[in-house]
């Protein structure tokens, strides 16, 4: 695998990218580039986890309501760069989360748009039910920072819809405002897939949880109601299982929360999202 410096190096010059600039963040490093005459991201994950087949992923969707990639291999990916790349969230943060929701949906039609079954290397990529692995760790860990009886509702609830899933299908798997960008000249597009199999009730999760940074503006029902009406409107999907999942992907959002070392309590936005849906749901 070698040190992501190296690799970085090695992916510049194996895919002829002229570097401009550099960033790096706990999991990456991000070069911005040209390739001839067009401008490219090249995003090499520092090691094996959630992105690290990122740019297979993203090659699966060919372009459809995604970044387009030009390169990719296990642990890297070069892609179009999306200029100005503004993120959805700033909308929603801005007071207009209608409109992002309605973006956020188009963008999950898109991608759907999958021609003909899953292809059979494809169905590699993590299922739903291996995520959902973290509840029983989290009820064999001792912890208790995320009352037990919510994790066994979540557990129980979340379990449930995967046994009952129908036309499950690639999933980006953390489609939330950060993740979309916005494109000058091919609108909003999906960046940073995780890849996981499952059905299109499961792709609204992330997006009812999110921007964290503002959980009083998501963890509510009158926010939850109005997001999921958009969803259903927009994609047709069964808001009844799109509310589940956003309540069992919410108590495992912030199961992870503590796998990563972060204290949670009930401010943490993804427990208040499910405090939120948990009287609904009822």
């Amino acid at each position: 695998m070698g040190q992501p410096e190296k690799r970085v190096d090695e992916r510049v010059r194996d895919w002829g990218v002229v570097v401009q600039d550099m960033l790096e963040t706990h999991t990456s490093f991000i070069v911005f580039g040209q390739r001839g005459n067009q401008p490219v991201v090249l995003k090499v994950i520092r090691q094996p986890g959630d992105e690290w087949r990122c740019g297979e992923v993203l090659a699966a969707f060919d372009g459809r309501g995604t970044a387009r990639v030009f390169e990719y291999t296990e642990g890297a990916v070069l892609l179009e760069r999306l200029n100005p790349g503004t993120p959805l969230a700033s909308l929603a943060m801005e007071g207009r989360d209608e409109e992002a929701t309605e973006i956020l949906a188009d963008v999950i039609g898109r991608m759907s748009q999958a021609p003909g079954p899953l292809p059979e290397r494809l169905k590699a990529f993590a299922s739903a039910q291996d995520w959902g692995k973290g509840f029983q760790s989290y009820l064999a860990s001792g912890d208790n920072q995320i009352p037990r009886s919510l994790v066994e509702q979540g557990q129980r609830l979340y379990f449930d819809l995967c046994a009952s899933q129908r036309d499950v299908r690639l999933l980006h798997g953390d489609l939330q405002h950060y993740n979309v960008l916005f494109d000058s000249d091919r609108g909003w597009l999906a960046i940073d897939p995780k890849g996981v199999i499952g059905a299109i009730e499961y792709e609204i999760g992330a997006g009812l949880r999110n921007p964290c940074e503002k959980p009083e503006m998501f963890a509510s029902p009158v926010t939850v109601e109005k997001r999921l009406k958009c969803f259903e409107s927009k994609l047709k999907l069964e808001p009844d299982r799109a509310l589940a999942w956003g309540f069992a992907q919410a108590v495992l959002s912030a199961i992870w929360s503590v796998e990563d070392g972060f204290a949670v309590d009930d401010g943490n936005p993804s427990l208040r999202l499910a405090n939120a849906i948990w009287p609904i749901l009822k």
